[in-house]
């Protein structure tokens, strides 16, 4: 695995809180980002899918409410 470096500017308040909480669980800093980052995208990514399932849900609906009336017809 390659790795890469990300840097960001960050205040005292959430250095001090980020290293404080990180050496409570035993964590360096940067694993701590790390785990919180990976935390964050898997939260998103399954937002995500769920509102694309919404999506594709709400649309499979309204078209076999659309198509409803032709399963009467024998065809």
């Amino acid at each position: 695995m390659h790795t890469h470096t990300l840097s960001f500017r960050a205040g005292d308040d959430f250095v001090e809180k980020t290293r404080s909480l990180a050496e409570l669980l035993g964590l360096k800093s940067s694993d701590y980002i790390r785990e919180a980052v990976a935390e964050k995208n898997e939260r998103i990514m399954a937002e995500r899918i769920a509102m694309l399932s919404r999506k594709l849900s709400s649309k499979h609906l309204a078209f076999n409410e659309t198509t409803e009336g032709t399963l009467k017809d024998g065809i």
